[in-house]
């Protein structure tokens, strides 16, 4: 009589035991946590920005007022513009923030332009 190994052996097919499974839970976990990490490094180090305002001053400058959250006692780096009527940038600055305990705060920041801008504000901002 044959048996079912022997049918096994004979025909190719291989029995399995739990070592794939344990292997593939491994693998999975192992994803998991990475992605995990990349996620909380990555949230440490965001910084939001929100505009508050922003005044004409004359042909040449705009004062841009906003508001950093984030990059608690990290340095952090502001690009600000000023644009005109017609959205073109007229005016460029990038203002470097020293570390702070505070969780958010409010700056004002004049932009030189060279020429008249209608509006200023934040493009964005970065652990520096």
């Amino acid at each position: 009589m044959t048996t079912a190994l022997e049918l096994d052996e004979r025909y190719g097919r291989i029995r399995r035991g739990r070592t794939p499974w344990i292997i593939g839970i491994g693998i999975v976990t192992a994803a998991i946590i990475v992605f995990g990490w990349m996620t909380f490094t990555q949230s440490m180090n965001s910084v939001d920005a929100d505009d508050l305002g922003y005044e004409v001053v004359d042909e040449h400058s705009v004062t841009v007022r906003f508001q950093i959250t984030g990059g608690q006692g990290k340095d952090v780096a502001c690009a600000i513009q000023a644009l005109d009527a017609e959205f073109g940038v007229v005016g460029w600055k990038v203002l470097e923030i020293p570390a702070a305990g505070e969780h958010s705060q409010q700056l004002t920041v004049t932009v030189p332009t060279v020429a008249e801008a209608t509006t200023g504000l934040v493009n964005t901002c970065w652990v520096a």
